[in-house]
């Protein structure tokens, strides 16, 4: 019944053991050689939270204008949520394209599970999204504001983007073996996702620009995280609903072309 209703969570449960391996072998792989090792995906988000409260907070004295009595470090930290979401999907779009191309011996085994390569990608990405979250949680209680059950919303409301990256990093990871130059695309998209995404600015101020980004669901896991740690504000489960609806039909279509076009890999590479 699993597999016929949602074949990708089938495929992840059965090789589940193989797919933490390859999630722990990218997670070293990425920061292999360096002298402080893991400790850099601690250090490297503290340094870039305290860049965003000096920058953003204290020079350019910005402010989302949401919440009565906002100070600089709650926009400093409103914008470190936003980009703490933006970066797990950039890091997916960044890698997915040559995750196959990459690893052409996998591809040649015929009992190896491709599907396990996109996905241990996404839970590399997921492993640094966990401590960025954890950080700007700590933040937060560090500088006064109220722990509240709002908190507990916030798996509800990062399981869908995951859903959306594990969809996303099958499809780009199966469509780069034919069209390589979608790597070179990628950085162009993540940067014109980030403006898209109200990192920097609440969409919903401008009605113009919200007309045509309200269907970005990067967006509305951004609002409802700021509204869920910073804000505590009751969620939109209107836009909670079409964020699950959007990770559920992403998920399931790019596991299904990620299948479709798996038998033709070996003859491309």
């Amino acid at each position: 019944m699993l597999r016929r209703l949602l074949p990708f969570a089938a495929d992840l449960w059965a090789q589940r053991e193989l797919l933490w391996q390859f999630t722990w072998r990218n997670v070293e792989v990425r920061h292999k050689g360096s002298h402080l090792g893991l400790i850099w995906s601690f250090l490297n988000p503290l340094l870039m939270l305290g860049l965003y409260v000096l920058v953003f907070g204290y020079i350019f004295n910005g402010s989302f204008g949401v919440a009565a009595g906002e100070t600089r470090v709650d926009y400093a930290l409103g914008i470190f949520l936003g980009l703490t979401l933006f970066h797990f999907f950039a890091e997916v779009l960044a890698t997915a394209p040559s995750l196959i191309v990459g690893n052409p011996n996998f591809v040649k085994k015929v009992v190896f599970p491709l599907e396990i390569l996109p996905a241990a990608s996404v839970g590399g990405a997921i492993f640094h999204l966990s401590i960025s979250l954890g950080l700007a949680l700590l933040s937060l209680l560090l500088t006064g504001h109220e722990i509240s059950l709002s908190l507990l919303w916030l798996p509800v409301i990062i399981a869908p983007l995951i859903l959306l990256g594990m969809g996303t990093s099958w499809f780009f990871s199966a469509l780069g073996v034919f069209f390589r130059d979608i790597s070179q695309v990628m950085q162009f998209l993540s940067m014109a996702l980030m403006w898209a995404s109200g990192v920097f600015f609440t969409a919903q101020k401008y009605p113009a620009a919200w007309v045509y980004l309200r269907f970005n669901p990067l967006l509305l896991a951004i609002d409802l995280t700021r509204d869920a740690a910073l804000w505590n504000r009751p969620l939109n489960l209107n836009h909670l609903s079409y964020l699950y609806a959007t990770g559920l039909v992403t998920c399931y279509l790019g596991h299904l072309a990620f299948r479709r076009m798996k038998p033709a890999f070996a003859d491309v590479l």
